[in-house]
């Protein structure tokens, strides 16, 4: 026999090992949502952030709570917690079973039902389902039910309660260590980013600065011994002579014979 549950209400579970299914109608703007399980010790909060079975952390260290993963069926798609109620620690008196959409408020989804399988039976009805109602709507965390213990049994009460700070803020009420150090740190200052070299300039050949405030004259070409190098020379010189004294001045080629004309008869006296 299957309960359909109200808010608040709960319901005695004779099966041992029980398949809690999240269940939703897709389409477009409809988020994506999680299922999650949080087990508490008898204070009402977890013992260690172990008791925290989401996503990325998808089974309890004792083995005895695991998420099955998700399925896309004709009804639509799920996301499920299993529970081997038998073999739960005895210090775990309440397991919670949280619904949780990233970002998004759930009255943007459709047709939210939790259903409650005995996980032995295979294809059989559901044992119970809560068909969940946001009361804001704009939630984006719900615990929609809880496993709890009553006596030697277990029982599911049907919740429906919201967080609109996501599964971060469910998680913190009920002692999860949630580490913010990554979102608390300031971001780091931009890396400085190298600057272009601007082109090189040509570079100016300087000539070399004259000495005592005297015009530099250019190299000699030969050593003239302290006296300074005449810098052109007709070309009617010859080659220089060393040590420094002007060389001799070439005799000028010889002139065309000069020839007197032919004189008269010469008189000679008597």
């Amino acid at each position: 026999m299957t309960h359909a549950m109200l808010k608040g209400s709960n319901v005695p579970l004779e099966a041992t090992t029980v398949r809690a299914v999240l269940r939703w109608t897709p389409g477009q703007g409809v988020p994506d949502v999680d299922a999650s399980a949080l087990l508490l010790g008898p204070d009402g909060r977890v013992r260690s952030d172990e008791d925290f079975v989401f996503y990325n952390q998808p089974r309890h260290p004792s083995g005895k709570v695991w998420r099955l993963g998700k399925k896309r069926l004709t009804e639509g798609l799920t996301d499920t917690i299993q529970t081997d109620l038998a073999g739960v620690e005895p210090g775990v008196g309440q397991i919670l079973l949280v619904a949780s959409a990233d970002g998004v408020a759930f009255d943007c989804v459709r047709d939210l039902r939790i259903l409650l399988y005995d996980a032995t039976a295979a294809d059989g009805d559901p044992l119970a389902y809560f068909d969940i109602k946001p009361e804001t709507g704009q939630e984006t965390a719900l615990i929609c039910g809880e496993l709890y213990r009553r006596g030697e049994g277990w029982k599911f009460r049907a919740l429906g309660e919201g967080y609109s700070d996501g599964l971060k803020g469910l998680a913190t009420d009920y002692g999860i260590s949630v580490d913010e150090s990554e979102a608390a740190q300031e971001p780091a200052p931009a890396p400085e980013v190298s600057q272009p070299l601007p082109p090189e300039q040509p570079t100016a050949v300087v000539p070399p600065q004259p000495s005592y405030g005297y015009p530099q004259q250019p190299p000699p070409t030969q050593p003239a011994y302290g006296y300074p190098q005449p810098t052109s020379r007709p070309a009617t010189a010859a080659a220089q002579s060393g040590y420094g004294y002007p060389p001799p001045v070439t005799a000028a080629a010889p002139a065309q014979e000069f020839r007197l004309p032919p004189q008269g008869p010469q008189f000679i006296g008597r």
